[in-house]
């Protein structure tokens, strides 16, 4: 099985598919937006990383439901607390089809469909066009879908590591279905006033300073996967900052992105440390400019613990020197 180090995923040649599964993906975090609690930033609304694919976590009340992706079998599950369970394959389905097949699962299992049965696409070319009727995307390629599922599990780890290193305010990790990427993000206690012209969806998202880290599946612009970083409000002067080799700073909305080709990182030999590294870059940058403690709330090994920290410290010091 190909590691972050050799994998690859060109746009061009997996497209077809991608706008597929994103719109799959739609349909079901709708759904998620419509009945799971609420939480601060919007935590409740993405998808997590599952050891086959990703996944809703439980929702609804009665019955209790989640709804998982299988990128292994290929199939889409629905079950629920009281052991019903119902499930199709993903392959050669329209997205309407793939609407059509949930609507039938969720009343297979007692679960209510309604609130996706007028959803249209969020932020995507056809957002005019309800998902029940999208006979256009019905491109399903196993294979690809296997591959975009392990980056995004290869990258939940690595995601796991960086935000071990902090002892802020964090995030889940977890997967954006109107975005399609996967990210975890550090927060200060600094409130963010927006003014009423912002979106309730933004102003939710941002109304802490933010630091965001993650990797996005690429567009026309950009036709490869990308880790990348950014910090909100941007302070003056970030986009001066310097970052590894390979990484640069590309204009976002007024703002800047730093962008870390996957490719990029793979020419290292070493795509872990090569992220780990261009994040902590990223992130360092933003939290000087924007005056954050980082020696206060920085968290080596995951560990915030004094007495351990020392423990850790005199053990591996041997062990660097054995190694020298």
């Amino acid at each position: 099985m190909e590691t972050l180090n050799e994998v690859a995923l060109p746009y061009a040649e997996w497209q077809p598919t991608k706008e597929t599964i994103h719109r799959y993906l739609q349909i079901v975090g709708k759904l998620r937006l419509a009945v799971s609690p609420r939480r601060n930033h919007w935590w409740n609304v993405p998808f997590h990383v599952t050891a086959s694919g990703i996944t809703t976590r439980p929702m609804g009340r009665d019955p209790v439901f989640a709804i998982d992706f299988d990128f292994i079998d290929h199939r889409l599950i629905v079950a629920t607390n009281h052991g019903s369970r119902s499930s199709f394959s993903l392959q050669g389905l329209s997205v309407a089809e793939f609407h059509d097949a949930l609507v039938h699962a969720m009343l297979a299992v007692g679960a209510d469909p309604f609130p996706i049965l007028l959803s249209r696409p969020f932020d995507l070319p056809d957002s005019d066009r309800q998902f029940r009727v999208d006979d256009e995307h019905r491109s399903y390629d196993p294979s690809a879908a296997a591959t975009y599922w392990r980056v995004l599990a290869d990258v939940n780890i690595l995601l796991e590591e960086f935000c071990g290193r902090y002892s802020g305010k964090t995030s889940p990790v977890h997967h954006f279905w109107h975005t399609f990427d996967i990210a975890a993000t550090r927060f200060s206690d600094a409130i963010v006033e927006h003014g009423g012209g912002v979106d309730p969806v933004t102003r939710e998202a941002y109304s802490r300073e933010v630091m965001s880290s993650g990797l996005w599946f690429g567009d026309a612009e950009t036709p490869e996967p990308a880790f990348y970083a950014y910090t909100s409000p941007e302070p003056n002067g970030l986009s001066d900052q310097a970052l590894p080799d390979g990484a640069n700073w590309r204009p976002r909305g007024g703002e800047h992105l730093a962008v870390f080709p996957l490719s990029a990182a793979q020419r290292t030999g070493d795509v872990r440390t090569a992220a780990l590294e261009f994040w902590e870059v990223a992130y360092r940058a933003g939290a000087m400019l924007a005056n954050w403690d980082i020696d206060r709330l920085s968290c080596p090994d995951g560990v915030t613990d004094p007495l351990l920290r020392i423990s850790i410290a005199s053990t591996a010091a041997p062990l660097r020197a054995s190694r020298s």
